[in-house]
């Protein structure tokens, strides 16, 4: 009797460390599998599984350093699962394997991630983790979606304005496909038809935010305005991060509104949500000691924004705002009594698609982001930042060879990268690829801080 009430207890107490929002989940399968009369026998037995998957090879050379950045193998196993009355389940893992670890060394403490959204380590080189993990559904006229997804908003390329409805990793700073650099969260969606207008709300009470590089990695920022530098002559003392942990006061909560409009595709969309890079402040001791004491908090943001896109012709023409509250920067001026200035922030993005030719897409990018407070200088960026991106697309041999060519550059500190790729489609399931990073500018600026970080990359995909 005494050990069958320590395995209650155990079993209780596992239990209640299960997150919410998987209980949640859980909850959901039964209610589906309990809408028969044969208590789910009838939905499975009509399933339609497909079980697919992809591997990857790819290695970038460092040319400055003359070693190999990566070498990895990346295994992406995609199970979908069809069921009766229009149910679909889905799910995505990823299997990371690199000898040469040098973009994500060692086993990183994973501080940004929530629970269920870390990675788990096989040693130093190898890495497991789910990307996905979700159901849809239709209920009545509304579609759901509920489990671990990504969920995007934006037209923008190579920068993000209001895609950030999900956090990112940089770990190959902003190089990796925005599919693969969203991470995932667990959250629910509901796309709600209003006779010409679309509602989509999303609940995310995933606590998870941008999963920037450890020290020691090569795409590190080590630009002052998100690097701690410390004052000589103090001593320094570092607070852990605060996260925030109450499920439901802490969700982000986010609401778009689409429809189309004499040839307008447009959305406004608002977003309540906590900026996925901590504040870092300061506070300067010279009494009895003279000591820094560093503290870093998550910190809400109301977050407004819109888009918009037409074709004229063989042009599109497309853009997007957005509008944040209560942004922090860190400041230079040991005088300040917190180290951070806080400032309402304003970016835009216009974009213009060119299809004059066959097979051939030619687009051309104008970023902007303004600080809307002129009072919060000095800080370790301008007020306004500019930024323009190039893309040059063009496919060949009846689209089997892709050639393409992505260039973003900065305006204030003439920095920026380009990136020349050659695609070549062997086989219906086997792609094969050449390509260079290319980075300049001075160590202090943001891309520029990766100026020795020129690579020649290699790599090739087989689905299975």
């Amino acid at each position: 009797m005494h050990n069958q009430k320590n395995l209650s207890a155990d079993c209780t107490m596992i239990f209640s460390r299960i997150p919410t929002i998987v209980k949640l989940l859980f909850l959901l399968l039964l209610v589906l599998l309990s809408l028969t009369d044969s208590a789910g026998a009838q939905i499975i037995g009509q399933a339609h599984w497909d079980l697919r998957s992809t591997v990857e090879l790819e290695s970038a050379y460092r040319t400055a350093a003359a070693k190999f950045q990566k070498s990895e193998v990346i295994i992406t196993p995609e199970l979908n699962v069809s069921l009766p009355f229009d149910i679909r389940l889905r799910g995505i893992g990823r299997l990371r394997a690199d000898p040469f670890d040098e973009l994500d060394p060692g086993q990183p403490a994973q501080y940004e991630l929530a629970m269920l959204n870390k990675r788990t380590y096989l040693g130093d080189n190898t890495e497991f983790e789910l990307r996905e993990l979700f159901i849809d559904l239709f209920v009545g006229p509304a579609f759901l979606k509920v489990g671990k997804q990504q969920i995007v908003w934006g037209k923008t390329d190579g920068l993000k304005l209001l895609d950030v409805v999900n956090p990112q990793n940089f770990r190959e700073f902003v190089l990796d496909d925005f599919e693969d650099s969203r991470i995932p969260l667990w959250s629910l969606m509901a796309e709600i038809p209003l006779g010409k207008l679309t509602a989509q709300v999303i609940w995310i009470p995933d606590r998870t935010y941008h999963k920037l590089p450890a020290p020691g990695a090569d795409f590190r920022f080590r630009v002052p305005e998100f690097s701690l530098n410390v004052s000589d002559g103090f001593a320094t003392t570092i607070q852990p991060i605060e996260r925030p942990n109450d499920f439901f006061g802490d969700s982000d909560l986010g609401l778009r509104l689409s429809t189309f409009w004499k040839g307008w595709d447009l959305t406004l969309n608002y977003l309540y949500h906590y900026y996925d890079i901590p504040v870092v402040t300061r506070f300067i001791e010279t009494t009895p000691t003279r000591r820094i004491i560093v503290d870093q908090h998550y910190r809400r943001s109301h977050l407004t924004g819109l888009t918009f896109s037409n074709a004229f012709g063989d042009f599109t023409l497309r853009g997007e705002s957005a509008l944040s509250f209560n942004r922090y920067f860190r400041t230079p001026d040991l005088t300040d009594h917190d180290g951070v200035k806080r400032a309402a922030t304003l970016d835009y993005a216009l974009g213009l698609d060119w299809f004059g030719l066959d097979d051939m897409l030619v687009s051309t990018q104008l970023f902007q982001n303004w600080i809307l407070r002129e009072s919060v200088t000095p800080l370790y960026r301008e007020r306004v930042d500019t930024r323009m991106s190039l893309l040059i697309e063009r496919t060949f041999m009846n689209e089997r060879l892709e050639v393409e060519l992505l260039m973003l550059v900065g305006l204030n500190e003439t920095d920026g990268f380009i990136r020349p790729k050659v695609v070549y489609e062997w086989k219906s399931n086997l792609n094969i690829w050449a390509g260079v990073d290319g980075f300049w500018g001075d160590h202090k600026d943001l891309i520029g801080q990766f100026n020795r970080q020129d690579r020649v990359l290699l790599g090739l995909e087989i689905g299975l």
